[in-house]
């Protein structure tokens, strides 16, 4: 009985020693899932905080666009109003207008003593003109206007460089002289009228440039600007062919001023000579009216 009593006290010894060993066996293991799992938030809580990282990365690009956009906005403003003063710079013809306002008169006479004296703002205009060619963006009324204005003003620099005189015809080959010169280039005034206004196809440009003379259309006192041009061209012409002392029109004879015949193709355009007239005339002339031309006085408009 003792021996059974013994034997069994061992065997429980025994159990229990094993179930120490299973418990310190499994007791690493735990350690390990527990490592896993807090490695696990590890991993992911870098991943949560990126996140609202990625969140500010997405609003930071919209905040450079936006600075951008507004920077572009800007340079956008500056790009359109540069070409705005160039064009200003290139079509102020004010100071010219404040010349001839002082110095030419309603019907066209000269004071070239004035224009002397006030040689400076003359030459300043001209430097404008010279620095301010037209370009290929001018419109029509644009382009006009310049060498209109061009004709006119270098032709009175024409007269103050040989004044005093009588005649714009006292002066050698007045036309021919390649006297001014706007950009790279040098011109007379027979390249501003021949070469480049009548080409423009529009002869009325005949009443609006003058060449210093009595017989001429007269000087208007006004800049042309794009804005006039067209209006004051009109105006001129009808003026012209009106004024008795430069054209005496009936209905069955016109005496005409030599313009006329000189550059008679111009006018003949959409038919007729008389029929160009007709369109400005006060009086109706007959298409087959007799025609005459008048004697040119060439003194000077003064």
């Amino acid at each position: 009985m003792n021996n059974l009593f013994f034997i069994a006290l061992i065997c429980f010894f025994v159990a229990c020693g094993g179930s120490k060993k299973a418990i310190q066996n499994t007791t690493p293991d735990e350690p390990k899932t527990t490592e896993k799992k807090v490695n696990s938030p590890k991993v992911t809580v870098p991943i949560e905080e990126k996140a609202p990282d990625t969140s500010i990365e997405k609003v930071e690009p919209e905040e450079e666009e936006e600075v951008e956009e507004a920077a572009q906005q800007k340079e956008t403003v500056t790009i359109k109003e540069d070409p705005k003063v160039d064009i200003l710079k290139a079509f102020n013809h004010q100071s010219w207008n404040d010349l001839l306002q002082k110095h030419v008169s309603a019907n066209g006479t000269v004071d070239y003593i004035g224009f002397k004296q006030d040689h400076r703002a003359l030459k300043s205009y001209l430097e404008v003109l010279r620095k301010n060619t037209p370009t290929e963006n001018w419109n029509k009324s644009d382009t006009l206007a310049y060498w209109m204005n061009v004709y006119n003003a270098f032709t009175i620099k024409l007269i103050l460089d040989n004044y005093p005189l009588k005649s714009i015809k006292d002066i050698k080959d007045p036309w021919d002289l390649r006297f001014f010169k706007l950009g790279n280039k040098w011109y007379t005034l027979n390249d501003i009228e021949h070469r480049i206004l009548r080409k423009m196809g529009d002869p009325r440009i005949h009443f609006g440039i003058n060449c210093a003379s009595i017989s001429c259309p007269r000087l208007l006192n006004k800049a042309f600007t794009p804005q006039n041009v067209d209006q004051e061209l009109e105006k001129l012409t009808i003026d012209f062919i009106n004024d008795t002392k430069r054209n005496t029109i009936t209905s069955n004879s016109v005496q005409l001023s030599k313009i006329f015949t000189w550059f008679a193709k111009d006018f003949k355009t959409e038919g007729s000579l008389i029929h160009f007239l007709n369109k400005y005339s006060k009086i109706t002339i007959n298409t087959n009216a007799k025609k005459s031309f008048k004697k040119y006085n060439w003194s000077l408009n003064e």
